[in-house]
């Protein structure tokens, strides 16, 4: 009992330090040009490493973090549904489609082939990193973006168009391995169709349920509340409402089956319908900052150092395929659609992985070693963070060199 009263306070000042410490490795990371993302990985790790020293961490500890990264992915993917617009993507269907098209079909199989073939991984892990790949962290570019104040011009609007699908698509696809993973590691590979299509008319019929209930509620429920909350309460309480109701959406995900950072996406959907939800975004910042660097320092938490050394070798040959799969898939059909300028500058800008990515890996490496191996996981941090770190800095210089990317240029 004393022990447990003398290890909750320890760990609350853990806690307080490293949510001091991140603030400082974000301002930092900002001023370096880097992505905080990165430094909050390092941060994270350097946990790990003084717990394999001191063992100070323990059980609960442990839990604490688990929990708190947890809160940090929801608050993640909430965001990024909040911030996409449907209705806009709806009406630049046309020209991104093409683009993500091929973004998906290259960065899939690429991931594939390199896992399955050239590295000899097993089915369900290259199926892991698969879907890892075709996911992308646009926000990582897009801040290059607007202090070249390119995001209006005619190649940033299509690159947002193209980042919404990806992001839309690599949730679902996530959603989809997570539910056909362990049914498949059950079976095995011999009856993989008759289970694949099993599990998956299981998960898209909970999917429609899921997606039904979303659209009633943004549909008849969310104008209403939202008014409601404005009415009766000053900022940034309204804010706080749509937060506390956007975790309940991710908490009937769960207990649907899906993931809880899943439901959080749509939970961010629900509410992006309505512009007035979006003016929030301010009060939801904070909130913001406070958890998601939570789940990057516990994917840092979470990487082997014998691993991470072993994974070096495999994590450059994932690295050459991460780069070109979006070179390809996406400079490609680019290319052929609206020419070289806008290839290399969207191709590059998709070149990142991070939030989706590494999420689709936290959730493979929480399964098992059947699904994400140690090595495999810190092979794909080691991608995650270098394509997070080049990418600006070739986006940066090629933005400098293109005045075809200024606000003003007429689409």
């Amino acid at each position: 009992m004393n022990e447990s009263a003398q290890t909750l306070p320890l760990l609350i000042l853990l806690v307080g330090a490293i949510i001091t410490i991140s603030i400082l490795v974000k301002e930092g990371m900002t001023r370096l040009g880097l992505p905080s993302l990165v430094g909050y990985l390092v941060l994270g790790f350097l946990l790990r490493l003084a717990d394999s020293q001191w063992q100070f961490l323990g059980e609960s500890g442990q839990e604490i973090f688990d929990f708190l990264a947890e809160v940090g992915v929801i608050s993640l993917l909430f965001r990024v549904g909040l911030e996409s617009d449907l209705a806009g993507l709806i009406h630049q269907l046309a020209r991104a489609t093409k683009i993500w098209i091929g973004d998906i079909v290259v960065n899939g199989g690429l991931g594939f082939v390199t896992s399955y073939w050239l590295l000899g991984l097993a089915f369900i892990p290259s199926l892991f990193i698969a879907i890892a790949f075709t996911a992308t962290s646009v926000g990582v570019s897009i801040g290059v973006w607007q202090e070249e104040n390119a995001t209006d011009s005619k190649y940033g609007e299509l690159l947002l168009d193209v980042a919404e699908l990806d992001d839309i698509s690599g949730v679902i696809l996530m959603a989809l391995l997570f539910a056909i993973a362990p049914a498949i590691q059950d079976s095995g590979t011999g009856e993989l169709l008759p289970v694949i299509a099993q599990t998956s008319g299981i998960f898209f019929l909970k999917a429609v349920v899921f997606a039904t209930f979303c659209y009633v509620f943004s549909r008849f429920f969310e104008a209403k509340l939202t008014k409601f909350f404005r009415q009766i309460e000053a900022p940034p309480e309204p804010m706080l409402e749509v937060v506390g109701i956007g975790f309940m959406i991710a908490a009937i995900a769960g207990l649907l089956g899906f993931s809880v950072a899943i439901g959080a996406f749509f939970a961010g959907l629900v509410f992006s319908r309505d512009p007035n939800a979006v003016k929030f975004d301010a009060s939801f910042e904070s909130l913001y900052e406070l958890f998601t660097p939570f789940f990057f320092i516990g994917i840092g938490l979470k990487i082997n150092p014998s691993a991470l050394t072993a994974a070096l070798g495999m994590g450059g040959i994932l690295l050459v395929a991460a780069v070109l799969g979006k070179l390809i898939g996406v400079g490609g059909p680019t290319w052929l659609t609206t020419g070289g300028i806008a290839a290399a500058l969207i191709g590059v800008s998709m070149v990142p992985r991070a939030e989706i990515t590494m999420i689709v890996m936290q959730r493979g490496l929480s399964l098992g070693e059947w699904a994400v191996s140690n090595q495999v996981f810190a092979a794909m941090v080691v991608v995650s963070a270098v394509t997070s770190i080049l990418a600006p800095i070739v986006l940066r210089s090629l933005l400098n060199k293109l005045p075809e990317t200024q606000t003003g240029v007429s689409n």
